[in-house]
């Protein structure tokens, strides 16, 4: 059987080296147009800096290297131009040459992955304005940081930020400009205050709910011009503002493109023609937990989907694909965030009703040297049922995270969460995971223990039931910030002064981070009394709304 694979990048790369070790009867063919196959992409942005110090370590492999261990027959710089789905043949053309040639094929894999968007603003063809996707990207943004000193980065997601990170560790100034009233769409915008309050401090200037208007090329520099009516003179623009799917190609094939404007595949990343399979950032999947069609342009689906795909080629079509939870992480600075599942955005747009539990834990036992608080948000319904899950810290995000993520393939509900056993011991964890902690409160909430406010339900909620705002922080926490209208009363001294309350009053609890306003509304509620708790209490509170703090 003669394979071929368009795209030698990730998914593409997978799928080959899968096949060659399945069977090596089959013929397999990899055409790349661009220099280089199977090089990490998600790396880029650290050699800019120096953080990865060996260009050569992004290449994991060449085509020298898998010709030579798997028997393949990789192609660069030969770009498909066309493919004949009824003819099973494709039209390539040889960029070195020019020459333009025919191959057949019994089975296709399409991997062209997903390209930089470049809206058509007047003067976007400035050279001094650069994308980061590939290997020839990363070099022009290096041999750009070597002549100038001021970088505006259009975009908030993971490539903005971690592009803007390394030329801020480089010494450069750097603006970074996002549509949005927050960096990092995958999560919610409490969990991305904590992105905004580390660029603050890393003099990383975000200019938010702003957008791009045009750009004007002045020969030693390049402006900016904002929807704002601002400007901004800088020496060079990355653009990240997203990805969009690769495809022409599938579309002159008259294969079918789904809703979301990806590659249209059925559960076993079959393309709507029987002998072309499609993986990857170009193609659309079903979301885990919500069932619609989504584009998730992460580095894990793609491999996932690249060996599963060989296989049903192989084997037949015996193995599905399983949807995507969209789990991803981001280092910024000093922080770790992280997401899995779906976000308070996206159940709002589908009027989807959900509950969010928060809590605020070290990263391991707090008595240990060096532990580190974390900040873990759990989404979920009436029933129990996981929505999605988010983190921020600087140490332990990640392994929680991925607990939730598991978690929510295996079909567990919040009520199980304080069920998973971890390993424990002082330099690794607390005797209860941030994880069993909040599947605690979750449960404490579902279960009517528990009475929770959201930040953006707060002021809102206190003037409708003219509520009072009862810090139980000590006195010199208080005073050194707190809610504004907020009274000051020790959880330690509450029982003693309760009587001092008016039981008629709706009263909302807070604390630093939650476990001391818990306490007091037990305290409180225990005694009859009508009691909320601010969800993730004054040191959320504060990086959400840093200019408000008395």
């Amino acid at each position: 059987m003669k394979i071929v694979i368009i795209g030698g990048v990730a998914g593409g790369a997978t799928a080959a080296t899968r096949l060659r070790r399945l069977s090596e009867e089959n013929e397999v063919l990899i055409f790349e147009k661009g220099e280089y196959v199977s090089f990490a992409n998600c790396g880029l942005p650290y050699h800019i800096s120096g953080k990865i110090e060996q260009r050569d370590a992004l290449l994991l492999q060449t085509p020298q290297s898998l010709k030579e261990r798997y028997n393949l027959d990789v192609r660069i710089l030969s770009e498909v131009l066309s493919i004949d789905s009824t003819n099973k043949m494709i039209k390539v053309q040889d960029l070195t040459t020019g020459n333009t040639y025919f191959e057949n094929f019994d089975k296709l894999l399409l991997s062209p992955g997903a390209a930089p968007i470049r809206p058509p603003f007047e003067g976007v063809d400035s050279d001094k304005i650069l994308t980061l996707r590939n290997i020839p990207d990363m070099d022009k943004i290096i041999q750009k940081t070597k002549e100038a000193n001021r970088f505006v980065v259009v975009g908030g997601g993971f490539i903005g930020l971690e592009v803007a990170e390394n030329l801020i560790e480089l010494g450069k100034e750097v603006k970074l400009i996002e549509l949005g009233n927050q960096v990092m769409a995958p999560v919610d915008f409490d969990i991305a205050s904590f992105i905004h309050e580390k660029a603050n401090e890393k003099k990383l200037a975000f200019l938010l709910n702003v957008g791009v208007q045009k750009f004007k090329d002045n020969g030693d520099s390049i402006t900016v011009f904002l929807s704002d009516g601002t400007s901004e003179e800088t020496d060079a623009v990355i653009l990240a503002i997203g990805v969009k799917p690769e495809t022409q190609l599938a579309k002159n094939a008259g294969l079918a493109i789904g809703e979301t404007g990806g590659i249209l595949v059925n559960e076993y990343l079959q393309t709507s023609h029987p002998d072309i399979y499609a993986v990857g950032d170009a193609v659309e999947v079903t979301h885990t937990i919500h069932h619609k069609k989504v584009l998730i342009p992460l580095a894990w689906p793609a491999n996932r989907q690249g060996r599963l795909v060989a296989d049903n080629i192989t084997f037949g079509n015996k193995y599905k694909y399983a949807g995507s939870l969209g789990s991803s992480i981001l280092k910024f600075f000093e922080l770790s965030v992280a997401s899995t599942g779906l976000n308070e955005k996206i159940l709002k747009r589908f009027q989807i009703p959900y509950k969010t539990a928060i809590v605020t834990r070290g990263h391991h036992a707090g008595y240990y040297p060096g532990a580190k608080n974390l900040v873990l948000k759990l989404i979920f319904n009436e029933e129990g049922k996981i929505f999605g899950a988010q983190a921020v810290g600087e140490k332990g995000v990640d392994k929680r995270i991925d607990i939730i993520a598991t978690a929510i393939k295996g079909n567990l509900k919040v009520f199980d969460l304080p069920e998973i056993e971890v390993a424990y011991a002082p330099p690794y964890n607390a005797a209860k995971d941030p994880v069993n902690i909040v599947g605690y409160t979750a449960e404490n909430i579902l279960n009517g223990n528990l009475s929770m406010l959201n930040y953006d339900e707060l002021f809102d909620f206190i003037h409708q039931q003219n509520a009072i705002l009862l810090d139980v922080r000590s006195a010199d926490e208080f005073e050194n910030g707190h809610i504004q209208s907020a009274v000051n009363i020790n959880v330690d001294d509450l029982r003693a002064n309760i009587n001092k309350l008016d039981q008629s009053k709706t009263y909302v609890v807070y604390c630093q981070v939650g476990l001391r306003g818990y306490l007091a509304h037990r305290i409180l509620k225990n005694n009859g009394f009508n009691v909320f708790n601010l969800n993730g209490g004054y040191n959320l509170w504060s990086k959400i709304y840093p200019e408000n703090k008395n």
